[in-house]
This record gives C-alpha cells, sequence and structure tokens, in this order.
C-alpha cells in the first residue's frame, strides 16, 4: 500500500515542482542503485505480456460523429473531427457503460498468458474514469456514477496474479489551462494544444495531485504516461514528475514518456505501433493495436491475425521486450467478442510453441 507519509511530503513538494527549479539543468532522476532497480523492475523484466485497454468518453461515438467516420484512431475523434470543447463535454451526460465485465476481461487476459494490465484513467480528452476531488468531469458526474470500474479491474487483477497499471495523459483537452493551438493546422492543433499564458503551474499542481490521488486510490504496479510531445512539456517537468511519483511509491515502475521519450529512458521505454529491428539493451515494451484503433471503432474490422499477434510477440520477446496488446471496449463497456477470440487463438499458439524471452 501507499505510504501516506510520503504521499503527504510528496503534496508539500508540490509548490516545487510546479514553480520549477532554479538551475533545471541540475534535475537528475530520483537515485537508486543499480541492484534496487533491478528488484525494482523484477517482475516486468519476467513479464513478457500485457493487456492495454483504451476506454473513455469517445468510445460512445464509435469512430464517427454527426454521420462522418474518423479516418484516424477513434480515441482521438475530438480532434479530428475538430469538435468544440463544450459541445464534446456533453458526451459525460450518456456515458453509463453498464455492460463493463472487469472479471471477465481479466480472465480473458491471463487465459491468453498475459501478466499485466494497463487502463487509461485519462486520455487527451481529459475525461476521468475515477471519482476525482479535482475535477467534476469525471465517472462520478455521468450516469455511471457508484460504480468503479478502476477499482474493478484492480480487484480482478488481484485476484487473478496480475499486476494492475493505469495510463495517463499529460494533455487535457478539457482543462482550462489549455486550448486549440491556433497556429497549427489539422489534428496537430489538438496533439500540439497551447497552453494559456500563465496557467502552467496551476495544471502541473493538478495533473500531479491527480497521479498522486490515483496512487493513494487503486495503489497500481505501474503508471504509463502519454503526450510528452507537447511543446509546453519538458524534460525537466518529466523528471520533477518522476521524482515525485518515486518519492511517494519507491517501488513503482514509471514509463519513460512521463518525460521526453527521445531522450529519458526510465523505467523502461516504451515504443507504439512499432519495435526495434534488434534487440535492445534496456527493459522495454512494444504496445500495438489489435485492428486498427485503439478506442472503439465501430467500422474498423481490420482485425490482426492470431498468427500476425504469435509472430509479433515471439519478435518483442526475443529482443527483450513485453507486448501490451489493446483492446477498446464500446460505449456500453463491451469488448468485441473477435478480440476475445484472437487472445483465445493465439493462446493455444502459445501453449503449443512456447516463447522464451531474452533477459533485458
Amino acid at each position: 500500500m501507499i505510504d501516506l507519509t510520503r504521499l503527504k511530503v510528496s503534496l508539500l513538494a508540490l509548490g516545487a515542482l510546479t514553480l520549477g527549479a532554479a538551475n533545471a539543468s541540475a534535475i537528475e532522476p530520483m537515485a537508486e542503485t543499480a541492484e534496487q532497480y533491478e528488484q525494482r523492475m523484477a517482475w516486468f523484466n519476467e513479464a513478457n505480456y500485457g493487456l492495454f485497454i483504451h476506454f473513455g468518453l469517445y468510445s460512445q461515438l464509435g469512430g464517427e460523429w454527426k454521420g462522418v467516420k474518423a479516418e484516424w484512431y477513434a480515441e482521438w475523434i475530438q480532434a479530428t473531427q475538430d469538435i468544440d470543447r463544450d459541445e464534446y463535454a456533453k458526451l459525460i451526460e450518456g456515458f453509463n457503460p453498464q455492460g463493463f465485465d472487469a472479471d471477465t476481461l481479466v480472465r480473458a487476459a491471463k487465459a491468453a498468458g498475459m501478466q499485466y494490465l494497463v487502463i487509461t484513467s485519462k486520455h487527451h480528452e481529459g475525461f476521468c474514469l475515477w471519482d476525482s476531488e479535482y475535477t467534476d468531469f469525471d465517472v462520478a458526474s455521468t450516469p455511471f456514477q457508484g460504480r468503479d470500474l478502476l477499482q474493478e479491474l484492480k480487484d480482478a487483477c488481484d485476484e487473478q496474479g496480475l499486476k494492475f497499471g493505469i495510463y495517463y495523459s499529460i494533455i487535457d483537452w478539457n482543462h482550462p489551462s489549455q486550448m486549440r493551438n491556433e497556429k497549427k493546422k489539422g489534428r496537430s492543433r489538438w496533439s500540439q494544444c497551447a497552453m494559456v499564458e500563465g496557467k502552467k503551474a496551476e495544471y502541473v499542481d493538478y495533473m500531479t495531485r491527480q497521479v498522486l490521488e490515483l496512487m493513494e486510490a487503486y495503489d497500481p504496479a505501474l503508471l504509463w504516461f502519454d503526450a510528452d510531445w507537447v511543446d509546453w512539456w519538458t524534460l525537466e517537468d518529466g523528471i520533477r514528475l518522476y521524482n515525485t511519483i518515486r518519492a511517494t511509491d519507491p517501488n513503482i515502475l514509471v514509463n519513460n514518456r512521463v518525460a521526453k521519450r527521445k531522450t529519458f529512458s526510465l523505467d523502461y521505454v516504451t515504443q507504439e505501433q512499432k519495435h526495434f529491428d534488434d534487440a535492445f539493451s534496456k527493459p522495454w515494451e512494444g504496445c500495438y493495436t489489435m485492428n486498427k484503433s485503439w478506442g472503439y471503432k465501430k467500422h474498423d474490422h481490420e482485425w490482426k491475425t492470431p498468427q500476425t499477434l504469435y509472430d509479433k510477440l515471439k519478435d518483442i520477446n526475443e529482443k527483450g521486450g513485453n507486448l501490451l496488446l489493446n483492446v477498446g471496449p464500446d460505449g456500453h463497456g463491451v469488448v468485441q467478442p473477435e478480440a476475445y477470440e484472437i487472445l483465445r487463438q493465439t493462446a493455444e499458439m502459445l501453449k503449443a510453441n512456447p516463447i522464451i524471452k531474452r533477459k533485458p
């Protein structure tokens, strides 16, 4: 469980985190010995396969807005269809995924041979899948209030022996600190969302408090960050957040996207829709969609075959990495039967021809 004394210390440190240090270039990741790092990474290095779940308000749309099909990832529909923030936020009124079944999903992951799971607690849209003290743009403000999807998944993971991980996006299209970047074109106006002048410290404080809130509530084994690409998020910002997380829970794992992925490699490197051509010397993970989209896209039927996924898992494992394979439940919270069947068939192939992972 989270050390509450450490949590209080981390909260007191938020002022330094949001305002920055006098000498930003001197900021270094929290120190630990090689032995401590190896012990902390042990379960991840022993694992080879995990389940990614993309789920949010976008799941209700299924990749379609007012009759127009999204051409790219379904969870990016606010950007690709350039939907006004206030209009998009109305989707909260219909969020009621009564069909979400954490036990069935985690059992399927376990049967597939997976050892961990990561769920999008807050994607770029800013909607929170938990009841957050710091915003009303969350599950507690929907018709689904009263259920806690993250806790249901955490409990199911604990029962089945899987590690529980939480995804959190650095950008937030709903937060008043950020706005569409009119200097950009297309979806870049959203992916490179502009920071309102004078609002960065407020947002970093908000984000950090939410991350600590998630840690206290769900005690995840892993935090999976995204959207480090945005211009206003610096390497130093990421290292400060990383250090705050590790000061709160020295045993937690954090992917390298907490800072700038091109230069930061702790605690492990995440690759997306691709993976290394050769063996890599550090712990790493390749994450892939099962069809073409991360979030549910009702007109996306381009499913990867079990053979394709087996070959991808084999190639990644033999190069020392883990495969994090995604499913996207629909607006009712239901995972498509094709996804379950692909997981089942791939598991049969793994039983017939086990894969030995190369140690990093």
